[in-house]
């Protein structure tokens, strides 16, 4: 198998690590593609690295072991549903959510952004990923964020320019109440912060025939 460019952006301390081993994640930007492995040095957060579904090399040497791999290649962006907060995941990250108001393709810069990959796969894939990982909504938000800034600017937009076209699409759709909530939306970005408005509404407009 060919290897992929991945970035680091995670170092996970774990407290029965090994001494001389280092977990890791990195992320592949554009598939979305996550790799969490065992490194024999503490990589620091944007290092560049390559890897395919076995080893992690840093300029052509071995540098690192890989125990797990996450593909957003079968993860489906559903966009039947009303989604509080407009993006939102199933508990067993396989689907992501995009409020069925929101524009599936954005125009931007005169160029054509797809939201169901921008935000879908490229924000809330990746944050699902941390948060299965124990890392705290905030900080999974943060980092899912840089990851959809990355994306979108591979496309040659800028991120300012896309920011306000998301904005302005993100105040039409907050504007409006639930009616159909998935049942299977993983509630841990409300419960964090303590949304119980959102959490009342998302629980009254859950679909009882999916």
């Amino acid at each position: 198998m060919s290897m992929e460019e991945f970035e680091v952006i995670e170092r996970i301390k774990e407290s029965n690590e090994k001494e001389g081993e280092f977990l890791s994640m990195a992320i592949n930007f554009l598939e979305p593609k996550s790799i969490k492995f065992l490194a024999t040095a503490d990589l620091k957060k944007g290092t560049k690295v390559m890897a395919d579904n076995e080893k992690v090399t840093l300029n052509g040497k071995v540098v690192g072991t890989i125990i797990k791999v996450m593909s957003g290649a079968d993860v489906k962006v559903d966009t039947s549903y009303d989604i509080k907060y407009t993006g939102g995941y199933s508990l067993d990250g396989k689907t992501m959510y995009l409020d069925e108001h929101f524009p599936p393709i954005l125009e931007v810069e005169g160029k054509q952004v797809d939201s169901r990959k921008s935000i879908g796969l490229h924000h809330e894939l990746p944050e699902k990923w941390l948060a299965d990982e124990k890392y705290e909504y905030p900080y999974a938000h943060e980092v899912a964020t840089g990851i959809e800034k990355k994306y979108v600017e591979s496309l040659g937009v800028t991120w300012q320019g896309y920011c306000k076209v998301v904005d302005s699409n993100l105040r039409q759709v907050y504007r409006r109440t639930l009616e159909k909530s998935p049942p299977s939306l993983d509630l841990a970005p409300y419960l964090y912060c303590r949304d119980r408005e959102a959490l009342s509404e998302i629980r009254k407009s859950e679909d009882p025939l999916s």
